[in-house]
């Protein structure tokens, strides 16, 4: 997903799948929310996976979303965990973002939940405070290895109810061509500021021919919002489950887009609603049309390829010029959770033990969910990556001694804050409202989101 202007698959979702429209993302939290009801209802109820015969394998049902290569490369683990397992048999269900969390809702609804499930960091909460997911902390399942911070975005009152499959980073990749056509010098991201960035994305657009622009516009995910809060001293959410802002701190927000916008440092309002509706391959970036953009750290292979360049890796500009400040976290990309209906519990956890700590899944896997948590893993696997994903892994090692201290994780009705930012963001941009009114409505309406 698109860090700014575009959620951590197929095209824009937080790792690798586009975002939906509003419309479709606000039914699908009434969905989850209806679900997660069910789900109770249903508690006393039978559930989970099909019954096996005796003398049978146990049959796992195992769902995950993502493109062609993702369904490549997770079925290849699959075969490496049944040959060692030949007294399992995992079930693969996979589709893209889009269609995804409708069919899991429905599932759970039903009480019809695959074993195995790839969770977003969106809706863990919701699934895990309605019972909806299993507590692997009760099962065998090494965690000594993953990276500390991947490994608590999973825990929660109800548990542990997801293990990282993949950790990320928020970053900045920027295409040197544009910068080198444009005769503009590449930052020093150690040290650049917000009044840096805006300088540098201006001076880019006004040496490049109509059309391109320094930088993508931000301001269509939560996650933007959460890197801009942090760097002030606020959250996106609180650990009680509260917004960790007020409505003041959105507003200065959408005050800099605007003026990154009007000193056209970043493409029109017309141009951000075009191009939040492109696929991937042909986003800003991708094309050439952006010196820069805001994307998650597992994405840089996959728009280096689409770009045909050799693309950098940056770190986010912050107030003071210093990389220390700014607010950087390991975000987990996808988490391997169980339905808690699952007839298999213990066969559950040893196929999501495999995932995590097994470097032959480790190698079938390599870093199509981001870096691997599994740090022994990890350096196992390294000479098998791209140059691109080896690229990945040493900017994640490169800012560890910089990240700030893990966001509290989303709350139950969270879903609905990605549509509820990008609705906004529009309007400013489009002057249908100023950035105070907007801050304050939208404020509003993330509150009674997340408190209903």
């Amino acid at each position: 997903m698109q860090l700014f202007s575009r959620p951590a698959s197929a095209a824009r979702q937080p790792a690798e799948s586009r975002s939906p429209g509003a419309a479709r993302r606000i039914r699908k939290t009434g969905v989850v929310a209806a679900a997660a009801a069910v789900v109770m209802a249903l508690s006393a109820c039978g559930g989970g996976s099909a019954p096996q015969n005796a003398d049978g394998p146990v049959e796992l049902r195992f769902s995950w979303w993502g493109g062609d290569k993702r369904a490549q490369l997770t079925q290849e683990a699959i075969k490496q965990f049944e040959a060692e397992n030949p007294d399992i048999k995992i079930k693969p269900e996979f589709g893209d973002w889009s269609g995804y969390w409708d069919k899991l809702a429905t599932q759970v609804a039903a009480n019809d939940a695959p074993d195995i499930i790839q969770m977003d960091e969106k809706y863990i909460t919701e699934y895990s405070s309605r019972g909806a997911l299993l507590d692997l902390s009760k099962y065998e399942i090494d965690t000594s290895k993953l990276d500390e911070a991947a490994l608590n975005a999973g825990k929660g009152e109800d548990g542990l109810t997801g293990i990282a499959a993949g950790i990320n980073a928020a970053t900045i990749l920027a295409n040197p061509a544009v910068f080198e056509a444009a005769g503009v010098a590449m930052p020093d991201d150690s040290t650049w500021t917000w009044e840096d960035f805006e300088k540098i994305a201006s001076e880019i657009t006004a040496k490049s021919p109509q059309g391109t622009y320094g930088a993508a516009a931000y301001g269509t995910d939560e996650a933007s919002l959460g890197v801009w809060l942090r760097q002030n001293g606020k959250s996106l959410y609180t650990s009680d489950g509260k917004l960790g802002f007020e409505p003041s701190d959105i507003s200065e927000w959408w005050a800099f887009l605007k003026q990154l916008s009007e000193n056209k440092a970043v493409p029109t309002a017309s141009e951000v609603i075009e191009a939040e509706a492109a696929p991937l391959d042909q986003s800003g970036l991708a094309t050439g049309k952006n010196a820069m953009a805001f994307w998650w750290s597992n994405q840089a292979p996959a728009l280096e390829k689409a770009s045909g360049s050799d693309l950098e890796i940056l770190r986010f500009p912050t107030k003071t010029g210093s990389s220390a400040d700014a607010g950087l976290w390991y975000k987990a990309s996808q988490f391997w959770s169980a339905s808690s209906r699952t007839k298999h519990p213990e066969e559950t956890a040893k196929f999501i033990d495999f995932l995590a700590n097994n470097v032959k899944a480790g190698e079938a896997l390599l870093a199509d969910r981001g870096v691997y948590p599994n740090s022994e893993v990890r350096a196992a696997i390294e000479s098998k990556l791209t140059p691109a994903d080896v690229k990945v892994v040493k900017f994640i090692d490169q800012i560890k001694d910089e990240l700030g201290e893990a966001p509290a994780p989303p709350p139950k009705g969270a879903g609905a804050i990605q549509e509820i930012i990008k609705r906004y963001t529009s309007e400013v941009l489009f002057e249908r409202l100023s950035t105070d009114e907007a801050g304050k409505k939208a404020h509003d309406e993330m509150k009674s989101a997340i408190s209903s």
